[in-house]
């Protein structure tokens, strides 16, 4: 229960979330539940249409276990005998509820929120590097971590945007922490089930869009304008005194004229050409970029020690979101360069061996091209990839990324990424017939093992020295998904346990 809810009553939290309170009771309320089996006496139950299961279902199972209100999208069949308060959409109501309840933290802090396909989590953590190191007090929360000042704490397993129930209450110790900026990553998906709603965003930052999780969003349109959320909110949120509310677009992307048309009070693009941030060179060189920007603020050069010539997009987004909220350009480059990366992101993993093994997060074909193409310049001898595709996410992606891994890899080891309640074998075919027509050759430059464990120690065992061995898909995550099951999984613990098994030992 946060500090900030004390005192509170049904009408005079309604009131202050902005829901209809005429005529609602002044009953005490202990806390705000949407989950039946979490409701002890006192509790206010939101309730709403999920994607597994309808609150509305359980309304009076909540009132039976203590509930003594509720706020719901219609009226039960059995109404319950406590006072209800009925809204338009429960995840949007549930939203600005927790938001009043922990006293509206992000109205005491500049808020920046990022979100694309990828990249996101690279630009959001940088952000967050860059106003640190140059002085500003700043939160984060990834879908890899939250920086609560001093508390760095995990963010789950398969987690997308946190909860309403989480983010409000991460923002209020952000604030109780001194930090005076928060920078958030804001998923599709969150965005859909409006997880950030009351949430007063000061800027926006895009990264690109490209086809993913359409098994959710059903249609490239819809996953535009979950997207486009971010922007409508940083439009109309709450001002705060002598703050610009500022939106970052990729000029390169097919969203910028998009999103471009959503008014706010200034629009800053970054990009190869015709842009506000233009990057005027981008080359690889040992252990990361050499980066020469012409940005509205002066230009600069600097080293960035990320891999991959798609970082000089995410640099260039989130070095321009910094000198807009007033960090002066070259402070916030050589910030850039002190970057220490993002778990699961073209993470090296070391045991000795003379070969390279790096895991990353890849997991659509844009990004999966992009992380090959990232390596092959540091690759003396073959690149070897190994990968799956999720079961029940975009079918679609899975003949694109086998052909990619046949095209720009050596050798490519298909195997299991959360197959859920889909067959493994069904995914796996369906990989290798997009690697036949690719030229693939069974046993030659593609295996099929799907035992992710034993398809990390399959790559690993091919390697020879000067070889790469990158392991995409699960990045920094704690599971995996087998049926309904979250299993225990790290893909940088099994790739050290086969190093080790292969007598590769740090030293």
């Amino acid at each position: 229960m946060s500090a900030m809810s004390t005192g509170w009553d049904f009408q005079k939290l309604a009131k202050a979330a902005g829901l209809p309170s005429q005529g609602l009771p002044r009953q005490p309320i202990r806390d705000l539940q949407t989950d039946s089996r979490r409701v002890c006496p006192g509790s206010l139950f939101i309730a709403y249409r999920g994607l597994q299961a309808d609150g509305h279902d359980y309304i009076a199972a909540a009132v039976r276990a203590g509930a003594v209100a509720v706020v719901a999208e219609r009226t039960p069949p059995e109404a319950p005998n406590v006072p209800l308060l009925l809204v338009p959409d429960g995840r949007i109501a549930w939203a600005h509820l927790e938001a009043a309840w922990h006293g509206f933290p992000s109205r005491e802090l500049r808020l920046a929120g990022v979100t694309g396909t990828d990249g996101k989590t690279t630009t959001t953590t940088l952000l967050h590097h860059i106003l640190t190191q140059c002085g500003v007090p700043t939160g984060l929360i990834s879908t890899v971590e939250a920086h609560l000042g001093q508390r760095v704490v995990d963010t789950g397993l398969h987690t997308s945007t946190p909860p309403p129930s989480q983010v409000q209450p991460l923002l209020r110790e952000m604030v109780d922490a001194g930090c005076r900026a928060a920078v958030l990553e804001a998923t599709s998906e969150g965005l859909a089930q409006r997880r950030l709603e009351a949430c007063e965003f000061d800027l926006a930052i895009i990264t690109n869009i490209t086809h993913d999780h359409l098994y959710f969003h059903r249609t490239l349109e819809s996953y535009r304008e979950a997207k486009a959320l971010l922007f409508h909110y940083l439009s109309a949120g709450a001002r705060k005194p002598g703050v610009t509310k500022t939106a970052v677009l990729n000029r390169d992307d097919s969203s910028y004229q998009y999103l471009r048309a959503i008014e706010t009070d200034r629009h800053l693009s970054y990009g190869a050409s015709r842009a506000d941030t233009i990057i005027e060179q981008a080359r690889d060189r040992a252990g990361g970029l050499s980066l020469a920007l012409s940005t509205p603020w002066g230009r600069t050069e600097l080293d960035v020690p990320l891999l991959g010539q798609y970082n000089a997009w995410n640099v260039a987004a989130a070095l321009t979101a910094a000198c807009a909220w007033g960090i002066p350009l070259q402070r916030a480059a050589h910030a850039c360069s002190t970057f220490p990366g993002v778990p699961g992101r073209m993470q090296f993993i070391q045991e000795g061996q003379p070969f390279s093994v790096i895991v990353d997060f890849a997991h659509t074909a844009n990004a999966l091209e992009q992380a090959l193409r990232a390596v092959r310049p540091i690759t003396r001898g073959r690149l070897i990839v190994v990968f799956g595709c999720a079961g029940e996410r975009d079918v679609l992606k899975r003949g694109p990324m086998a052909t990619a891994a046949i095209r720009l890899a050596d050798y490519a080891v298909f195997t299991a990424e959360d197959p859920r309640r889909e067959d493994l074998d069904s995914i796996l075919a369906q990989m290798e017939s997009a690697a036949l027509a690719a030229g693939g050759r069974p046993g030659v430059n593609y295996s099929l093992v799907p035992d992710r464990g034993e398809a990390i120690g399959h790559a690993i065992s091919e390697a020879r020295p000067g070889d790469t061995v990158i392991i995409c898909g699960k990045g920094h995550e704690q599971s995996m998904c087998f049926g309904c099951e979250e299993r225990p999984w790290d893909d940088r613990t099994a790739a050290r346990a086969a190093l080790r098994a292969r007598g590769h030992i740090s030293i």
